[in-house]
Formats: structure tokens, sequence, C-alpha cells
């Protein structure tokens, strides 16, 4: 059965006119949610930005009551540019290098319905790194734009929460892995480059999420590039791992690839609630990044948890280790 989707943007009383019509049909509503209700024709999440979200085999039958409806645009048809995301020119941002053109994506990928693949926290001295693979059914692009899915640096925490959570009530195919400061110092004293623990994860995160759509296939795959394709390969080599099929990279790949975008801002979610965890345990806001406030915040944690602290909340090998002690 194929599932349709609709949002419309409502005033907040007519929400609460819907609230009331719905009440007898009314279930659990997500986070940032008004209320959500179950028809026979769709599932209904009316949220406090105003979207309503109407999902099921026939949204049209209720959206139309409140609002005009209609169902989302299946992309651009072949041979026609998707202007809102133009496929870049050239060889897609890639560094030169030797075949690096044969992990290029193609143009019509951006169009397609395609995993997409990012990560947060690479360079922040406290906390984890996230990594999030997301599959967008290219039917599914015009909703994520009226979720407001764009590339997470150009977005605020508070946004970035209230879309991961829009993302995860319209049940958007994905595969989230985190890897928290102990296990990261592991891995680092073990002689692993951080480039080597993000290759595992993008590879193992995109392995979960093929697993779980199966038998869908993807018309491809993006990661957003972080090191070069040859060195991500031989990354995948050392562990007795190989390339998935159809996968290309790309720098800035969120700016163009809604499935990334997607992935940045799930793992970017997933990355700041980590970091409020840490918080909680420190006892003090922990800032992010690797700035001097970050040294100072170091240097806090040592006089009120010991040096011993510093490997559960930090990536120990950053400079900031060594900058912290002037604080203490």
């Amino acid at each position: 059965m194929n599932v349709g989707q609709i949002v419309l943007q409502l005033p907040l009383d007519t929400i609460q006119q819907m609230k009331v019509n719905y009440s007898r049909t009314e279930k659990p509503a997500p986070p940032g949610a008004i209320f959500s209700a179950k028809t026979p024709s769709c599932s209904i999440t009316a949220y406090k930005s105003g979207k309503v979200l109407f999902q099921g085999k026939a949204p049209e039958t209720e959206a139309n009551k409140w609002g005009t409806a209609s169902a989302p645009p299946k992309g651009p048809k072949p041979g026609v540019k998707d202007h809102k995301h133009p496929a870049p020119k050239g060889p897609s941002g890639l560094k030169p290098s030797v075949n690096d053109h044969r992990y290029a994506p193609a143009p019509t990928l951006f169009s397609s319905s395609h995993i997409g693949s990012d990560e947060a926290g690479t360079g922040d001295f406290f906390g984890p790194i996230t990594v999030a693979s997301v599959y967008v059914d290219k039917s599914q692009f015009a909703l994520l734009k009226e979720l407001g899915v764009k590339d997470s640096k150009l977005l605020k925490d508070d946004a970035i929460q209230r879309i991961a959570n829009d993302l995860m009530h319209v049940e958007l195919p994905y595969s989230l892995l985190v890897m928290r400061n102990e296990r990261y110092n592991q891995l680092q004293q073990r002689g692993w480059s951080q480039g080597k623990m993000k290759t595992m994860m993008h590879h193992h995160a995109i392995q979960n999420l093929l697993a779980k759509i199966a038998p869908t296939q993807p018309e491809g795959i993006l990661i957003d590039q972080f090191q070069l394709p040859s060195t991500y390969i031989k990354h995948l080599a050392t562990e007795d791992e190989r390339l998935q099929q159809n996968v290309s990279f790309m720098t800035k790949a969120e700016s163009h690839s809604l499935a990334v975008a997607a992935a940045s801002i799930i793992s970017r979610a997933s990355f700041v609630r980590e970091m409020d965890k840490l918080s909680k345990q420190a006892g003090f806001t922990i800032p992010k990044g690797a700035s001097s406030a970050v040294d100072q915040a170091a240097g806090r944690l040592i006089r009120t948890h010991g040096r011993q602290a510093l490997p559960v909340f930090t990536k120990m090998h950053f400079a900031n280790s060594a900058k912290a002690e002037k604080f203490v």
C-alpha cells in the first residue's frame, strides 16, 4: 500500500478546532506536537509551529477539510533539472585525486530515492561522534522541504531538535550510531585515526539501513566527504570490509542532497542530546567546539571530578587536554 503525505500550514485557532474535532480518535502526541489522531484514511499530527502532517493511504480526505491539499510532487521528470537542488558542476567538489571521479555522484542522484550519510561531533573536544544514515524516497522530497530540512549548519539547535522529532514521526528510515568518549579514546590508543572511526561508523550505519529497508534498493548512496574516497576504502580493507554498491562521496553534500541534509539533522540532534546528558553528569553546562571556553570547562571538570573524568567526557588526544591544565 502506498503511503501519501501532505503538510498544511494552519493558524493555531484552526488547529485547536481540529483537536476538538478529532478528540475521539486522539492518540499520544510526539514531542513538539499539539495533538495526534488516527482516522480510517490517515494519521494526523499538528505541531506548535502550525504545520499539520496528514499521512496515510488517502491523506487528502482529511486535509481538504482544513485547507487546500494536494499530493506531494513525485520529483522532476527525467531530464528536468531540480532548480531547488541543482547538481554541482565539475567533479562535485571532490579534491583532485587519481580515480576520485569514479566516486562523484551522478547529477540524477539528487532527484532520485537515495541514502545520505553524515556525522556530528568530530571537531568537538567534549562529547561523542554521531553518524546517521537516512533513506529518502523521492516522493518524500516535498514533505521534507515543508518540515524545514536543510544543512544542519544553517539551523540552531532548537530547530534541529524540532525537525529531528518531525522526521521521527514521519517514519523516515534511518540508522544512528553513537561512539561515546570511552570507546573513542580506546580506539585512538589502539592507533585508529578519527578518519578510520568515522569510516567504520558510516559503513555500519549504511549496512544497518540497507537491511532495514530491504528488499527496497536505493538508487544510490551519498556520503558527506570527510576524506578521500581512496582513504575511506583503505580503512574498510583494514577491517576486512568492502564499499557497498553505488556509493559516492561529495563535500558539502548536505547542501545538495535532502537525504544527507536529513542525516546531518538527525546526527546533530543526537549529538546535542548526548551533550545535555554530559552537562547533567558534570553539574554544569559543557560548551561545544574546541575554544578557550572549552579549555576552561575542562579545567573545571578536572577540579570537580578529577582527571579520571576526562576520558569519559572528552576526546583525549585533542590539544585542549593540555590547555585545560592552566585552569585547574
